[in-house]
Formats: C-alpha cells, structure tokens, sequence
C-alpha cells in the first residue's frame, strides 16, 4: 500500500520545462535528476542504508512524554572498522618511519637531513591533529513529521513554533551584487515557516539609499510572489533560480491553475529586476533635480529619498557625516509584524488575475538597518554588525532563535528553519545546543569544480566527524542560533540556576530596554510579540546602535560574535563550546541553503588566505584550544588546535616542492640513505593516506573527483596562500599591526552567453608567485631527470635514482593541473595546449642538460663536488 502511494504521487508529478523564449511548457514526464522529486529521496535514503545505520535511541536520556525530533545515525561497523585500523597501522607506520630516520641520519650535509626531519615529524602531528576528530562520524536526522505533529495544529494560526529572527548582512550593493540580495530576502519571506513567527533583518554596512529602496521593491514584490509559492508549493522560493530550473518540479495540488500563474509571475519578476537594475540610475536623478532646486549649501550635493528628504546614510557624492565610515544609525521598519490571524486573499477578478481566495497572504515582518559608522572608531566589519542587529531585534521581535546567513545565500529548502528546530527542541538535550549548522552548497561553480569550491571533503566528512564530538565549528553562514548562547551565557546544564541579568547589566550596556529584554529572549518557547513605536523605543534603537554603545563592555569577547580576528565565526563557535555548549550539523536533501562562490582563482585563493590568516590568529589569541576549560572535550579541543594551525605545516611543504633547485646544478643530493628503503617507506605512507581517503570518500558520500580537486586545491594553497598566511602572521607578532584582509567580491565579470567566463579571467597579486615559482622547478626538474637518464643510461643507478626522484615531480605537476590552467585564462578552455607547451618544456629543459653536460663535464662535477654531493630526492611528501 505504501508502495503504491509513493508510485501515485511520482506519477502525479508536474515540471515545468523553460524553453528558449523563456515561456515554460508542461511535462508530465517524470525527472530522476529532480532533488525535490520522492525518487530522489528514495535514492538518498538507499545510499545511506548502504553506509549509516541508526542508533538505539532507547539507550538515550530524554523526556518520555515528548517525542523525539531527530534521529542518529553511525556509520556501519563492516567500514568503520576496518577505517580505524588503517588509520592505526599508518600511524605505526609513521613512528616506524621515524625510528629508521633516527637510526640511519646522515652524516654528510646534516642540515638538509634535520630540516627534512623537523619537516617530516611536523606533518606527522599534522597528520594525528586532522585524523584524531575523525574517528566517529556521526549523522543527525531531522524528524519533520514529528516537529509538526507535537507543534502545529491542524487550525491555522494555532502553531507552538518559537519564534526566530533572521539575520542578512551586506556591504556594497556592487561587490555584492543587489540581485543577490533581494532573492535571499525574497526566499526568507516565503519560506514554509508560521509567518508571525519570523522576522527579518537586512543589516547594509555601507548605509546605501539603494538598499533601502530595493526593500520596498522586495515587500511590494513579496505580495505576488509569497502567495504564489504558498499555493503551488514551490521549490526553491528564490524567484531568480527558481526560474532559473530547467525543470521545475510541482508539488502543489492545483495544477490546473499553475500555468497561468507561473506565467504572470515571472513576467513580474522580470519587471521587478528591472527595476532592482535600474535604482542606481533613479537615485541619481532625482538627487540631481533635488540638488538642482536647492543650493543652499553650495558644492554640497544630498542623496534624496522618494518623500523629499535627505537620506541619512551614505550619498552618493559623499558629504561630512555622509560617508562610507561616518554616518548615522538607521532604522526602518519595511513591513509591520503581521496578525496572529490567517488573511485569506481574495478570489481572482478583472483587476487581479491571481486567486488567492484560499491562501494566506501575510508578509513576515522585515526590517532595514544601519549602524552608526564614526571615525576613529574600529567597527568590527561583519561581526561589529551582526552584534548590532542582535540588540536591535532584542526590542523589535526578541525570538529565542536566530539565524544568519550572507547576502548571497538563499533558502533552497522551504523546510529549513523546523528542520533546525527539530535539534532545539529535541528533549534530549536540545536545551544544551548553542548552534544548527548546515553545510554550504554553491549554485554556477563551474561543471568539473576546478579550484574546489563545493569542499564536500570538509563540509560532508569533516563536519560529520566534529558532529560525533561536541559539534561543528561555527561556518558564517546558514547558522541557527539559541539567542542566549549569543549573550555568553552558560548551558543549562552548567547553570547553578537560573539566568540573572540585572546583576550583569552593565556587561551588556546601558540600554534599559534591551537588558529587559534579555530574560525573555531567553524562553526557547517565546513568539514573537509586536513593539508599540514611540519616542522611548526610537531612542533607545538610536543608542543600541551608536559606536560607543559597547565601549567598556564585553562585546565582542564574551557576549556576541567576536571581533579582532578575520575568522569571528570559528572563534564565536569555539566560546561556545569552551562554555560547554553543543551543536549539530545538519545536512539534508534537498540543501537547506545555496549561494554563491568565487570561481576566479585569485579571488578564490584571496577567500582562502582570509579564512587561513584568520586561523592563524585564533591559534595567537584567547582562543587558543589550549586555553579552553575542561567544559571542552579532548577531542574536540584537538579539532579546534587543527583548525588554528594547518597552515604552518605548508611551510615545510613548500620547501620540499623547492628542493628540486638543487637538481638543476647538481649531480646527486640525498636527503636519506639507503636511498631504496626510504622511497618504499615514502611509498607505503603515501598509499595508506589515500587508503583512509577512499573509506572517506566511502562514509561521506563524496565523489572521488571531490576527493581528487580537494587534494589539488590544497596543494595549490600550501604552496602559496598559507605560506602566505604564515608570514602575515609573523609580521602581526612582530609589528603589533592587524591583517587586513579584503571582502571577497562576488561580483563577475561573466558575459551573457558565457555564464563561467570569470573562470578564464586572469588577476595577476603577488600571491601566485611562489606557486608559479615551484611550477617551474618541478617542470625543470623533470627535465633535468630525463636528460640525466639520456646521459647516464636508463639501467644506471643514477638514472634509476633520477626516475624515482622524477615520480613526486609528476606528482606535483598533477596537483597543480587546475592551478595552470588559471593563469592560462582564456587558453586555459584547451587543455591540449598546456600539454603541448609542457612537453616543450620538459623537452628542452632535457636536451639543456644533455648539451651542457657533454660541452662541461669536468665543470659539472667541480660544481657537485663543491656542494658536498650530498643526494636529494626531490618532490613533496605531502599531508603526512
């Protein structure tokens, strides 16, 4: 019976098929490809039975009157396992490989053999620092039936949901492009959640007119289009990619009326982008023929505001206290807290084609703002705005939960905000969970993943490795929080007693208001409760969002994100958890949120040196793991040092892909004897690395070109980005001065027809230096090595040493394909030619060696006998 009701509801499937003309055509035709479709999940479902089985949920402490909301899964033992003693006997190995270092040490050029072995014993710990978290990965599944069945009455409006506030948070409407914006707001405000239950908040650090006018545009929009994903159930609720789907699957109960509706919506979508495109244009001439009418102040030109006012944020010819960094603090509500009450629309007539008559038409409350920005003063960046949106909606909505997400993020799943709610709410220890973590997924990465932005290596293996812990750090985005772990306040079940506030007032301020507001927002089953407006509550919004508001205060230390560092989202996690707090990683299908990545490879690496820097920092910090109270567990401790330290090992890393130089002017350098047990040592702990990778790649249900595109991108950054890390870093010890690390532009510079053409653009910054550096010793080594084979003999021992050695030059030539193809640009869309030119090179780098060994023997070997013909072979160990 089962059975036959899952085949029903395939068979009723309705897509949508987009056709050139951009007019959509029904297909009844069913698409396994379709995430939303019951196929799909079943296939997911059967993958999982092939990897994970489900824990005795008996054996777990919980309230027996409540029902659980999630279930945990391990993965099996016939792989986990044998996964544990790999990682056991490669651990003996290692130590083994040390032990035989030690015994047989050079005694010719000693210091090429300690650099070598201080290199080797550092990725070792590297190694046991990444591996240790790893040994039980844990997955949580949300329950979605049961958070409705024990929350959500069958009467409309009667829901026990709490209340949740959602966080955006943007900077300039160019680097982060306003489209992306309004589609994140636009899939909040019509996601599947109670609408009086939620409020929205777009926090715009640059204080922009255009912001605040595109949320008008997005609430009068929100009024066709939330309705419209209410009645047909549409997935996702981003209007840009949802008509983006080639095929959109239906899964409302109203088909006959889909196609029309589908069809006037996106023509008003296509009007309202218009529109979106065209605010920077309307601003300015209005502004201009305001200016026109009134010179008082002469040279001084406003931006004005669709009433006739001056904006008080920043113009656009900017002005004293008018300006990026020194304006005022804004505060405007755009769409007012609904009713409790259900608002049913009206039916379809002459004037309005869409009937509604039997769906709710309420909007979520949604609110602007921006902080006051002062010279002088350190404003914090993303963290500083995200503690200021955090007092602001403690007076305007208070929810007991919040989430954030960036400006290019978007709810893919409209089942999202219960699916996290499932962790908080769960009787077992739901009261003990600070934070819901969902994994990051990316929309328009480029088909084969070139510079790895999807990470599922990390995102789908290592974040269920930390979930078996204490939990996952703390990502940035796509984050639900527990407003009173925000606070700095201690879990429950390392409470004495109950939360005091008024004791610790002057640690959050001296906002009356908000610190009355603190014990509410404290209760997990609070709603929402609308603020009556008058001049107390405008005033004391004013102060909360002044700069001197946390002077004197612990903020940014002990309550809210944490400032001073480039990473504030791992280190705010690690409080957390240093408290005692847990969290959880949910990861469900189809993905709960999407954005946007950086497909250019400078921009990428640049992405990559904030995030490496920034952990370099905490490691420097109060958030050092060493430092955290024995709340925190061993292991999870040892996740976090990782975290904080990886990028040092590159150092060594990059040294031995430089080795090779030596190849060039040398005849033999060895880095150990006997040279054959070495290689098969290198060999043997080389192969168990990847073996442990496959079982990985096994248990995460990654694809092996995952695996193979995490391994390149590391080797691209461990030869240039975190070296580059490193001595930031060193320089920040050594000079006092903090890292400056630049916004990530998401802006591309991809032309109409050609969606990754961002991919081909070159970007020239000193940071490809060192990789192109050691591209170019590897590609020379590898030519010395097959002109020393010409010369000596292929069955020669130095020719048979040579080859060895030429093996981990290839190696790395392999790892750094995708970086190549990078700075190739536009050449880089034929890969033939980098093989071509490659062949070239090793070619002629071959015969150099070959005619300059034969014109100067006698010369060659005076210039290897000056340098102690001490042997290396070259090439880079990799992550021990």
């Amino acid at each position: 019976m089962a059975a036959a009701a899952v085949t029903r509801r395939i068979n009723a499937g309705l897509h949508i098929e987009a056709t050139g003309n951009g007019v959509a055509e029904v297909d009844s035709r069913r698409s396994s490809a379709s995430a939303y479709s019951p196929t799909a999940k079943r296939i997911n479902d059967a993958k999982d039975s092939d990897v994970w089985v489900p824990v005795q949920e008996g054996d777990m402490p919980g309230d027996p009157s409540r029902a659980l909301l999630f279930r945990t899964m391990k993965v099996k033992g016939s792989i986990l396992h044998p996964y544990r003693f790999v990682i056991l006997l490669r651990l003996i190995a290692v130590i083994a490989f040390f032990i035989w270092r030690i015994r047989h040490r050079n005694h010719d050029g000693v210091w090429l053999w300690v650099m070598s072995m201080v290199g080797d014993v550092w990725f070792g710990f590297s190694w046991v620092l990444n591996q240790l978290p790893k040994l039980k990965p844990t997955k949580r599944v949300p329950d979605i039936a049961a958070i409705r069945d024990q929350y959500e009455s069958s009467t409309p409006g009667e829901s026990k949901l709490p209340g949740i506030d959602v966080f955006i948070t943007t900077v300039d409407p160019v680097d982060e492009p306003i489209l992306y914006t309004v589609n994140s707001i636009l899939s909040i405000l019509a996601t599947d959640y109670p609408v009086d239950k939620y409020a929205c908040y777009l926090s715009d650090d640059g204080g922009t007119l255009v912001h605040y006018e595109a949320m008008f545009e997005v609430a009068n929009f929100a009024k066709l289009w939330v309705p419209f994903c209410r009645k047909h159930s549409v997935e996702p609720r981003a209007p840009e990619n949802y008509f983006g789907l080639k095929r959109q699957p239906y899964m409302g109960s109203m088909q006959e009326e889909f196609m029309s509706d589908h069809r006037r919506v996106r023509r008003e979508y296509e009007e309202f982008k218009v529109r979106i495109d065209s605010l920077f244009n309307t601003i300015y001439q209005r502004s201009e023929a305001y200016n026109r009418k009134n010179t008082k102040e002469e040279g001084v030109k406003a931006t004005w505001m669709a009433d006739g006012t001056q904006w008080p944020g920043t113009w656009i010819e900017q002005a004293e206290n008018h300006r990026k960094g020194q304006h005022a603090g804004i505060v405007k509500v755009v769409l007012d807290h609904p009713s409790h009450k259900p608002e049913i629309g009206l039916p379809a007539s002459i004037d309005n084609p869409f009937d509604f008559s039997n769906v709710d038409i309420r909007l979520p409350m949604l609110v602007y703002l921006s902080r006051e920005k002062c010279p002088g003063y350190n404003h914090q960046k993303k963290a500083g705005a995200m503690n200021v949106m955090l007092r602001v909606s403690a007076l305007l909505s208070n929810a007991p939960f919040l989430i954030n997400f960036d400006c290019d993020h978007y709810i893919n799943n409209s089942q999202a905000f219960r699916a996290a709610m499932c962790f908080m709410l769960d009787p077992r220890d739901g009261q003990n969970t600070s934070f819901v973590q969902f994994p990051q997924r990316f929309d328009d990465v480029d088909p084969t993943d070139r510079y790895a932005n999807h990470n599922r290596v990390f995102f789908d293996g290592t974040m269920l490795s930390l979930n078996g812990l204490q939990g996952p750090s703390y990502l940035g985005t796509g984050t639900m929080f527990r407003r009173v772990a925000l606070y700095g306040m201690e879990p429950p079940r390392w409470r004495a007693e109950n939360i005091k506030v008024i004791s610790k007032a002057k640690e959050f301020g001296e906002s009356t208001l908000f610190i009355n507001s603190m014990l509410d927002g404290t209760n997990q089953e609070r709603s929402l409760t609308p603020i009556f407006f008058d001049d107390s509550v405008n005033n004391e919004l004013t102060t909360l969002m002044t700069c001197a508001y946390e002077d004197g205060t612990p903020w940014g230390r002990d309550v809210g994100w944490v400032y001073n560092i480039a990473t504030e989202d791992v280190v705010t996690g690690f409080r957390m958890h240093k408290q005692g707090w847990r969290s959880i990683y949910c990861s469900i299908e189809p993905a709960a949120f999407r954005g946007t990545a950086p497909i250019n490879l400078t921009e990428r690496l640049l992405q990559v040196l904030r995030w490496s820097g920034g952990s370099l920092e905490m490691f420097f910090s109060h958030s050092n793991a060493f430092l955290a109270g024995p709340r925190m567990q061993p292991l999870q401790r040892i996740a976090y040092l990782n975290m904080s330290t990886y990028p040092i090992v590159t150092i060594f890393i990059l040294a031995y892909n430089l080795f090779p130089v030596m190849w060039l002017i040398s005849e033999q350098f060895y880095i150990q004897r006997p040279f054959g047990s070495y290689i098969l040592y290198l060999v043997i702990i080389i192969a168990m690395i990847h073996v442990i990778g496959m079982f990985e790649v096994k248990w995460a249900n990654i694809t092996l070109l995952d695996w193979c595109r995490n391994e390149q991108f590391y080797m691209i950054g461990a030869t240039g980005v975190y070296p580059t890390a490193v001595l930031y870093m060193v320089m920040k010890l050594i000079t006092g001065k903090g890292i400056h690390f630049r916004l990530t532009s998401k802006q591309t510079e991809a032309c109409s027809n050609d969606k990754f053409a961002d991919l081909y653009v070159v970007r020239w910054v000193p940071l490809l230096i060192p990789t192109i550096a050691v591209l170019v010793v590897n590609i020379a080594a590898v030519g010395v090595a097959i002109g020393k084979t010409a010369t000596w003999g292929l069955f020669t021992e130095q020719a048979q040493h040579a080859m060895l050695g030429m093996v981990f030059n290839v190696w790395i030539l392999v790892l750094l394909y995708p970086f190549v193809l990078g700075i190739m640009g536009q050449w880089g869309k034929k890969p033939v030619v980098l093989f071509i030119l490659l062949v070239m090179s090793i070619s002629t780098v071959a015969v150099m060696y070959v005619t300059f060994r034969a014109i100067y023997p006698s010369d060659w070997s005076e210039i290897a006998a000056s340098l102690g013909k001490v042997e290396l072979v070259t090439g880079s160990p990799g992550k021990n």
